[in-house]
Parts: C-alpha cells; structure tokens; sequence
C-alpha cells in the first residue's frame, strides 16, 4: 500500500443489531477496490422489482471523500444490479441499497448476504464553465458503440 495516500477514517455507526459494517474481502497489495455491504433485513425481490434493501448502518464519511455503490458480480450474474449509488459526505442517515431484480425468478436476501459494494471515492468539486466549441479529440462525438463491438 502506498504510505504517501492518507487512509480515511470512516465512523460507521449500527442502527440495527444484526447490522454489518462494511469489510473487505480481500486486504493488502492487490485487495479488493470495494468493501462489501450487507443485508440487515431479509426479503424476496420479485421478478421486475426494485426495493430499497436496509443495511442497519449510517456513516459519517470526511468531507473529503463520499462513496459509490456498486454491483456485485455474483448477483449482478443472477440479474440483481444496484440503482441510485452515490453517497455524499454530507449524509447521515441509513445506508439503503436500491436492487432490481431483472430476472424472470423471485431473489431471495437474508440478513447478512452481500448486497453490493461499497467504494469510496475522493471529492472532488468541479468548476463548469459553459462554452461555444470543444476541443477536437480522436474520439469525437461517437458514442455507444463507437468502437464497432
């Protein structure tokens, strides 16, 4: 691990008894990017639905850093995919992964099944300055599917 990056400290407070703090799977030189979440509640995600999953946890991120929740591959492979993943510093209240389930198969979720991935992410604050031209760039204007795969 690089010594010269400052780790952030990151309270996480428990608002349900069963609640998991976020961990990583993976520690070290080439561990994990993202800490996993768990679920606090369990419930079924019919086929086509979308839910608010509790975790149990609430954070209190520095105002330097927010988060971005992702994906799971295991359940991202199932047709379960996360929606509405970004956290800001600001935020103080419980942590609710937003799942879809988008298969045609009701998803059951126990308490303390992996739910999605917690990334944290330095803040930054952009200045946006409205323009008449851009810059021309190899890429141009293409878009999805720009690269003909």
């Amino acid at each position: 691990m690089n010594d010269s990056i400052e780790t952030p400290r990151i309270l996480v407070q428990r608002l349900l008894p069963n609640a998991q703090p976020p961990r990583y799977a993976h520690q070290g030189a080439y561990g994990d990017l993202a800490a996993d979440l768990f679920a606090a509640e369990a419930t079924t995600l019919t086929p086509g639905q979308t839910l608010a999953v509790r975790t149990g946890l609430a954070m209190e991120l520095p105002s330097t850093h927010g988060a971005l929740v992702e994906d799971r591959s295991g359940l991202a492979i199932r047709g379960i995919t996360t929606l509405a993943g970004v956290i800001d510093p600001g935020y103080r209240g419980e942590l609710k992964i937003v799942l879809t389930n988008l298969s045609k198969e009701p998803q059951e979720i126990a308490p303390g099944h992996r739910i999605a991935q917690l990334r944290i992410v330095r803040r930054i604050e952009a200045r946006f300055e409205e323009t008449d031209t851009l810059a021309e760039a190899p890429r141009g204007t293409g878009g999805f599917g720009s690269t003909g795969q």
